[in-house]
């Protein structure tokens, strides 16, 4: 199969020839239509990761599962099927619980083994971790919720609990930060955008953002008090530096809830978080990490009822070749949406 090589930590991307994964005990292959291009992947090409080289990276996707392997109940040959980016054990306390997205023995397409940058993808446990698509979704829509859109939903709904009327500020406008902007509104949530480049922050205004902010240097916190009366009830920090967590986490009141979803990148050792402020004003700060595939049904019930439509996220589909090209730059591309990749094309 064709497939994005990555032979050294930041170094250049190669498309080749590769050969076919098989389906392990318990898991299943699948024939990749669309997977989403992430900065969780540029992390992993930059080294900000565990990961064994050669690598092929990619860890949002959907499909259509060709190959079923031994142990494999719920699932066929044929099934159109997404996953969350992290894949439980499936047999855990914490998988049985549902929350399969902070197993202890998990597996991650991308990091852990190889991803959905190719023409096919391995999932282990996959009676535990694979979501069918409905028929009224996208593969491209589908794909979007591997990691991002999940990662949003959930960060808003079961770890800040965003409640109607309550004022959210969203730091960043890339593909999980409007993500959240989508959810929060269907939340009937007030959101404050913010971001570096206003192409990004545009299609957050025309997602429903009721103020976007352009991150030039300006004190952002300070707006958004100003807009808020008061500060934010709910910030995320869907960027992941030390500069956007600071800007998510004085933007909130006094008694708010910070969600950290970008990854923070160690900064001489550890990255520097106002922790003097979540003190002093009893600031609550939780960390996503993905959702469970059990978590999905409620998701995707929004997404059929067109309450949500991720499909509105991806800016451009593109292929293999200009995938490998482009992945090196993604931390400072001007990116508004998602950029979806078809390993066919």
């Amino acid at each position: 199969m064709r497939a994005i090589v990555m032979d050294q930590v930041a170094g250049p991307l190669a498309v080749r020839d590769v050969e076919e994964p098989k389906a392990p005990a318990g898991g299943v292959v699948i024939a990749v239509v669309a997977t989403g291009l992430c900065r969780s992947d540029w992390h992993a090409w930059a080294g900000h990761d565990d990961i064994a080289l050669p690598h092929v990276p990619g860890h949002e996707f959907a499909g259509v599962i060709s190959e079923v392997g031994a142990g494999v109940v719920n699932w066929s040959v044929g099934d159109r099927v997404t996953a969350p980016f992290v894949e439980g054990c499936g047999v855990c306390e914490w998988c049985l619980a549902g929350n399969a997205q902070v197993c202890p023995a998990q597996e991650q397409p991308g990091f852990t083994h190889w991803g959905s940058f190719g023409e096919r993808v391995v999932i282990h446990a996959a009676d535990t971790n694979l979501v069918a698509i409905p028929e009224g979704v996208s593969f491209e829509a589908a794909a979007s919720l591997g990691c991002r859109f999940a990662t949003a939903y959930r960060a808003l709904t079961s770890r800040a609990r965003l409640a109607a009327g309550e004022w959210v500020t969203i730091v960043g406008a890339g593909g999980v930060g409007l993500s959240a902007v989508m959810i929060a509104k269907a939340l009937g949530g007030n959101v404050v955008a913010v971001d570096r480049n206003a192409g990004a922050l545009d299609v957050a205004a025309s997602l429903g953002a009721d103020h976007v902010l352009l991150a030039d240097g300006a004190d952002i916190a300070r707006q958004v008090h100003a807009l808020t009366g008061g500060g934010s009830h709910v910030s995320v920090d869907a960027v992941g530096s030390e500069q956007t967590c600071a800007d998510a986490i004085f933007s909130l009141r006094r008694r708010g809830r910070h969600v950290q979803i970008g990854l923070l990148p160690p900064v001489e050792g550890h990255p520097r978080v106002p922790m003097a402020r979540v003190i002093a004003w009893e600031l609550d700060v939780f960390g996503s990490h993905g959702m469970a595939a059990a978590d999905y049904p409620g998701m995707l019930a929004l997404i059929e009822s067109r309450a949500l439509e991720p499909q509105r996220l991806v800016e451009r589909v593109i292929g293999l070749d200009e995938a490998a090209r482009l992945l090196p730059s993604f931390d400072t591309a001007n990116v508004a949406g998602i950029t979806m990749i078809d390993p066919r094309r």
